[in-house]
């Protein structure tokens, strides 16, 4: 169960069912043993590959070496999830498992649940027979929160809640702190889950509106061979999200949008999609050790739910304030030049797919962070520059990446135990204080940047290009078009 030297921070009293031993399940389960007190007779572990199984064999921990799909997850998880006296934790680190049928088959049993993506059943990504709306994360997170509003209240189910989406919605407020209070604010810091006054808070210190802005700097031993695709956390995550259109939260001081960009018809209207996709669409953006660069513009929900949660609106429910909000992520460049195979082969994905784990790596940090821009202070980077060289001494079984979302569960998985009963949540619904508190020794160091940089800066000039030179901050100076 638990290792010395590492705080206990809750007990789970009924079974453990783990779906999924990837990257991100080999890295959490440690985190597991050392923070949580727990009934290992009673924890399981499913995944259809048996690859790691000598790891659970170690630990004496029940493996079951199957699917979980459609057509057997309720008669597979219901005697593992209730089995014995408590109540039992269920954390879904799989692809290919339907998360909103499992977090009502979960509470209907009375036990929590969690996950790092509203993940659906095999095939949805590639269905060509869905439009390019209904494929999208935005379709996804509209019927986890249609369940919510049906079903308010009751068992915890935390909806998205690794690194990010996650952490980074955690790091929104306190990035959010910082800028009001930088430019002169006089403010009331709001309740975790005051909506409102979160949104009021934004609006009021001139954000318009927010990178998840990430950099990569993994590097491995070996270069990478052809017509393999490597990275520093799931292939299949990357490759799904990928190939999904481009997404994000659409703010309300844009002017312009792009001729392929679509709204939607139903839900909050938080967010537009482009009729491209996010793995081969391109933003500018800023991280504090590369200084300008580009990212992906891949979907992620953290870009619906933070656009979602900061938006205000007036007594009439109109909408009177919202941030833009999106993913801009460089990752590895093993992962860019794998990137570019997919997409220059028409978008054929190469045979072998292959996490690169710490032993492989030699340096390297990931800093993921966010960047809160338009305010009278510019813009402002907050977040974790956590380096492969600390990961190794603080956690087993991952690189940095994985650290920072197995890390993010974790926390995750602490505050479901704290509050039991409060219902379905995303991680824009749960007190950032505590889950940092509980994550932070994992994240290397946590640090917050102000920069004079905007997209307009340092543009070559060479070539004639459609800029809007009078607001920096327009999605229109930021696409890479």
């Amino acid at each position: 169960m638990a290792q010395e030297n590492h705080p206990i921070h809750a007990k789970i009293t009924g079974p453990v069912v783990m779906i999924g031993f990837g990257s991100i399940g080999k890295g959490t389960l440690p985190l597991i043993e050392r923070h949580f007190d727990y009934d290992k007779s009673r924890f399981t572990v499913i995944d259809p590959n048996d690859a790691d199984k000598q790891m659970l064999d170690e630990r004496g921990i029940r493996f079951v070496n199957e699917a979980v799909t459609r057509k057997n997850y309720e008669e597979l998880l219901t005697p593992l999830l209730t089995e014995g006296e408590g109540q039992g934790f269920c954390v879904n680190l799989s692809v290919d498992t339907g998360s909103l049928d499992l977090i009502k088959l979960c509470r209907k049993l009375g036990v929590l649940y969690i996950d790092t993506v509203v993940e659906p059943w095999l095939g949805f990504y590639f269905d060509e027979s869905l439009s390019n709306a209904d494929r999208t994360n935005y379709a996804l997170r509209e019927t986890v929160r249609k369940e919510k509003r049906k079903n308010p209240g009751g068992t915890t189910a935390v909806s998205c809640c690794g690194a990010n989406p996650g952490m980074v919605s955690w790091f929104v407020k306190q990035a959010l702190v910082d800028v009001a209070t930088k430019v002169g604010l006089e403010f009331t810091e709001p309740t975790f889950d005051d909506r409102e006054g979160w949104a009021r808070l934004m609006k009021k210190a001139g954000v318009k509106g927010i990178h998840i802005a990430e950099r990569d700097t993994q590097r491995t031993k070996n270069p990478k061979p052809m017509n393999v695709f490597w990275n520093t956390w799931s292939v299949e995550g990357f490759l799904s999200e990928g190939v999904q259109p481009s997404e994000l939260g659409w703010g309300t001081h844009e002017k312009w949008m792009p001729k392929n960009a679509r709204t939607h018809k139903k839900g909050n209207q938080a967010a537009i999609y482009l009729e491209q996709p996010g793995g081969n669409t391109r933003v500018r953006t800023w991280c504090p050790t590369p200084g300008a660069q580009y990212g992906f513009l891949v979907t992620h929900n953290e870009s619906i739910s933070i656009a979602d949660f900061f938006t205000h609106r007036n007594k009439d429910d109109e909408v009177t304030y919202r941030p833009t909000c999106h993913y801009a992520y460089h990752p590895c460049n093993d992962a860019v030049l794998s990137l570019h195979e997919v997409f220059g082969a028409a978008g054929k994905f190469q045979p072998v797919h292959h996490v690169l784990d710490e032993n492989e790596l030699v340096d390297g940090v990931d800093e993921l962070g966010v960047l809160l821009y338009g305010h009278d202070a510019n813009a402002y980077w907050y977040g974790s520059q956590l380096s492969l060289e600390e990961t190794r001494k603080l956690a087993p079984y991952q690189n940095a990446t994985g650290l920072q979302v197995t890390s993010a569960v974790m926390a995750g998985m602490v505050w479901a135990l704290e509050n039991p009963e409060a219902g379905i949540v995303e991680s824009d619904e749960m007190d950032y204080k505590r889950c940092l508190e509980v994550q932070s020794p994992y994240l290397g160091p946590v640090k917050g940047y102000y920069t004079d940089w905007t997209p307009l800066t340092d543009r070559p000039g060479l070539f004639p290009e459609d800029l809007d030179e009078k607001d920096p901050w327009q999605f229109r100076n930021i696409l890479v078009r």
